[in-house]
């Protein structure tokens, strides 16, 4: 019986766990031996360890235990690093589709967003699409992220046309505001129009905000703190808090600056970032809203509150661990969504039981409830989902 049994759920987050040689077919010729595998892959420890196995990556998912399928996690797990497996892995998972993420280019992509190579940062981006779509090709329900930086005007508006040409169901851009100019800046009215006229959602994840915080945070006089993987690789808990700064600021640029009012067909999901800031930001918005409005015309233009933008237009997930049931409660049922994170281990070993706990400590109805694990999902993605993806029990059924 698959993970997720008895219900309709979408899967807003999973990812491929790239191993090395991954990009080198995707990425022009000219810029192979800037971006090779020592810099996409620099560690052999903690997180990454399991790189210097060849042998495991051989096999494949030959001696996997499928009733396992949400335990084993990175490397370790079906489908996550070759496409023939995946397939398999989703109809154990039950869920159905999953919004796919890159893991090797997350980071690596932020970091050409501030550098002075813009050439090669469009380059990455168009190997990153490539890359997602052909490993989702194995399965209609995997839906390929393609990548759009924000760097420069007229090359973002091509970048997104030719990701939604090459097969991208959503355009994932970075959180973290580029170094010349505001993302809600008119100059990127061809990519938001696009993006509406395609019917496909602009996403943000987590690695896309740059850097969290100074190093000197961390230099606190005590002995190193691993993170969860046991490395020195991930985020920690300080750093964690600050996870949801980059999404914020982007987001609220976005809403004031009236790029939503200007195009409300467009979905914006906030993927991998947390949501137990979403209540907090909404009425802050609108509290700005109120003492700034006197004197900013923008802000009087706006045809909703702060707030409606984001109950009309913006999806974003939990963390298992976060109190969805609260996040729901306080946000409104359009905004949640499920994920599993899949093959990371922050997605947790269970996260359909956690999240359903929340759900049931708050009294989340049964209309909310399939919002948060379907409906706002279906919302989310619009074209990028074909119609009987949306709901495949109901086509089964028919």
């Amino acid at each position: 019986m698959p993970y997720a049994s008895g219900r309709l759920i979408h899967d807003a987050d999973a990812h491929i766990m790239e191993v090395p040689g991954f990009l080198e077919s995707y990425l022009e010729s000219r810029h192979r031996q800037t971006v090779n595998d020592r810099v996409l892959f620099p560690r052999r420890e903690g997180f990454h360890g399991v790189l210097d196995n060849p042998e495991r990556h051989a096999a494949g998912s030959a001696g996997i235990d499928e009733s396992q399928v949400m335990l084993r996690k990175n490397w370790d797990a079906l489908g996550a690093f070759r496409r023939e497996d995946r397939p398999r892995s989703i109809d154990l998972m039950g869920f159905a589709s999953q919004l796919m993420f890159t893991t090797a280019l997350l980071n690596y992509s932020t970091v050409l967003e501030g550098g002075a190579d813009v050439e090669l940062a469009y380059a990455v981006a168009r190997a990153h699409t490539r890359h997602m779509v052909d490993f989702c090709a194995a399965d209609r329900r995997l839906l390929a992220t393609g990548y759009v930086p924000l760097i420069d005007f007229e090359r973002t508006a091509r970048a997104a046309g030719e990701a939604i040409a090459t097969g991208a169901k959503a355009l994932l851009i970075p959180s973290r505001c580029p170094d010349r100019h505001s993302p809600s800046h008119i100059g990127f009215d061809p990519l938001w129009a696009q993006a509406e006229e395609a019917g496909l959602p602009v996403v943000l994840h987590v690695g896309g905000g740059g850097k969290l915080l100074e190093d000197a945070y961390f230099e606190n006089g005590l002995p190193p703190v691993p993170d969860f993987h046991g490395g020195d690789d991930n985020f920690k808990s300080i750093d964690y808090m600050a996870i949801a700064y980059p999404p914020m600021k982007t987001l609220t640029a976005l809403i004031v600056d009236r790029v939503l009012d200007r195009f409300p067909r467009l979905r914006i999901g906030v993927i991998e970032q947390g949501a137990s800031w979403v209540p907090g930001w909404m009425r802050n918005m609108d509290s700005a809203a109120d003492a700034f409005r006197k004197n900013e015309e923008r802000l009087q233009k706006l045809s909703l509150k702060p707030s409606e933008f984001v109950r009309r237009q913006i999806r974003v997930t939990p963390y298992p661990h976060e109190d969805a049931g609260w996040i729901v409660a306080n946000s409104g049922p359009e905004v949640c969504l499920f994920s599993s994170d899949y093959p990371h281990v922050e997605g947790g070993r269970n996260p359909l039981k956690r999240f359903d706990a929340s759900l049931d400590a708050a009294r989340i109805d049964a209309s909310a409830r399939s919002r948060f694990y379907a409906e706002n999902f279906i919302d989310l993605m619009g074209e990028g989902l074909a119609p009987d993806l949306r709901r495949p029990d109901l086509a089964t059924a028919a």
